[in-house]
Formats: structure tokens, sequence, C-alpha cells
């Protein structure tokens, strides 16, 4: 049976769908979510859903510093980021992350991931709003990713020729 999309036509499409890194920074730069995974002390899979922003033009991440994520990345930094787009088979795109995870606690830079952070998800940044990211960042760690492997798919480039089943 094919499914929409081509979805279990035994076609190799990998190719057709991969994005360019412009294209991947723009689904990056749109997103406002990312699923995050850690490993937990027995080896199971931590995964939350993450607010993120940048330091420079890495993704980076702050969160509580006695988090469940920060202990898990302190103690084993690898990890794994998905931010994805679509709701029909047709629509689907997404990027796989796959590397570690740096800690930041120098102040300046938590405070570039705050800032970060805030504007993606409040509005512009300017001095009269400093409080609410300091408030933001108490008590907090940033994480730097630091992605060793990168997969991309994006099923609109399949056309209307892979939406019918």
């Amino acid at each position: 049976m094919t499914m929409p999309g081509g979805y279990g036509d035994g076609v190799k499409r990998r190719n057709q769908i991969k994005m360019s890194p412009d294209e991947i920074r723009g689904l990056l730069d749109e997103a406002r979510t990312m699923t995050m995974c850690t490993f937990n002390h027995d080896g199971t899979i931590h995964a939350v859903a993450m607010w993120f922003g940048f330091l420079g033009a890495d993704i980076a991440v702050q969160t509580k510093a006695k988090s469940q994520k920060a202990l898990n990345l302190r103690r084993d930094p690898r990890i794994t980021c998905l931010v994805e787009a679509g709701e029909g088979y047709d629509e689907l795109r997404g990027v796989e992350l796959v590397g570690t995870a740096e800690a930041i606690e120098a102040p300046e830079e938590l405070w570039k991931i705050g800032v970060s952070v805030f504007e993606r998800h409040v509005g512009p940044y300017d001095e009269g709003l400093r409080a609410q990211v300091e408030a933001m960042l108490h008590k907090r760690v940033g994480f730097r990713i630091r992605p060793e492997r990168i997969v991309s798919w994006d099923h609109r480039k399949l056309g209307s020729s892979g939406t019918k089943g």
C-alpha cells in the first residue's frame, strides 16, 4: 500500500529532500522550539521541548543549573536536537543535530544566549528590559550545541508528484 507523499513506495528520496545549509538556517531561524534529548544516568533518554536561541551562529539554550538536562549534559555531553515543522506528510521538514553540548557559564556569554532567547520569544530587547532578562537567567546555565552530524529533510521538495499515492 502506498501512503501519501510516496511513503512506502520503495523509492529512495533522501537526496531529493535534503536541505541546503541556507534552508537549514532558515528553518532554525523560523522555529521557536526544539526537542532536546540527553542521556539520563541509567542510559534512558530524557527528551524535552526547549526554547532556543543563538550564540553567534551556534544554537544555544539556557536552563536551570540544577535541571535534569543540565545534570545529564555535565555527566555526558552527547546530545541530539530536533527542530521540525509541518502537519501533513507533504509539508514535513526538519533538522536533526547530533553532537555535543558545551556548558556556558561565563556571564557575558550566558547574557547573549538570554537576549537571543528573549528576542525570539518576547520581542526586541532594549536596556529597559534588562531586569526581565536578568530574572530569566537567574540560577541558569547555558549550553552551546556543537553538531557533529546534521540530518535534514523537506518533503515540500517532493512536489505534487510526491503527495499522491
